[in-house]
């Protein structure tokens, strides 16, 4: 079926582009993108062997979960606002990609110390500086570090990005080579290992994955073109 060979093409095409870097096989996990797509499309994914999807959407998210399997694992990519923090908490996700500022994280912090979890976190950075994008500049993460790895119920896993979109793949490589050498210099600094990059899509992945990323977050390429409602 169409979705098993799209997955068995992106898997090689990861394969390849980790040979291509040097780096060890299966050092990247492919995030299947599922926002839009029903549970039926995303069980084919899982039958494949698939089982690390994410969500952009919380309510989405909420509505799909319980209808899958226990053994996948859920991201929540897309921005989350404060008020529905509490919520994506109890919800169980196991990594929160998109922490976009201090007040998002203090705030995951204070309601994950409430509910007495511990958050695994992305930190998502605006490499390129677009006014329409969230995130923390470069420079701005640097000036909250200390207050951020200081907040007490947070794991921050890493950072993510999402460049500005670019009709040749090769037009991304310097955003994630940008967010790889954040994150070099964030190490440095201390005092935290910061292991997972999160960044590259459909249309650019195995760019990603030669410039250091961990998570390939691809939708469109497994499950094809998406139908937003105002498409219908």
């Amino acid at each position: 079926m169409y979705i098993q060979d799209q997955l068995q093409e992106i898997r090689a095409a990861i394969a390849a582009a980790e040979q291509r870097a040097g780096r060890p096989a299966g050092s990247v996990q492919l995030l299947a993108v599922s926002k839009t797509f029903p549970v039926q499309d995303i069980m084919h994914a899982y039958h494949d062997g698939q089982r690390d999807f994410g969500e952009n959407r919380l309510q989405e998210a909420m509505e799909k979960m319980p209808a899958m399997p226990a053994d996948c694992t859920w991201h929540l990519i897309g921005p989350l606002q404060r008020n529905k923090v509490r919520k994506a908490l109890e919800q169980g996700f196991a990594l929160i990609e998109a922490v976009d500022s201090l007040r998002l994280a203090e705030t995951v912090s204070r309601i994950a110390g409430e509910l007495g979890v511990t958050a695994r976190i992305l930190l998502e950075v605006n490499v390129d500086g677009e006014q329409s994008k969230h995130g923390f500049t470069p420079e701005g993460i640097f000036t909250d570090w200390d207050t951020l790895t200081a907040l007490p119920h947070l794991d921050i896993r890493g950072l993510m990005c999402i460049p500005a979109p670019t009709e040749d793949p090769e037009g991304a490589r310097p955003a994630f080579r940008a967010l790889r050498t954040l994150a070099g210099r964030l190490r440095e600094r201390g005092p935290l290992p910061l292991p997972e990059l999160s960044m590259g899509m459909s249309h650019d992945f195995p760019v990603a994955v030669e410039e250091g990323a961990t998570i390939v977050r691809v939708g469109s390429a497994i499950f094809g073109r998406r139908a937003y409602p105002n498409q219908q």
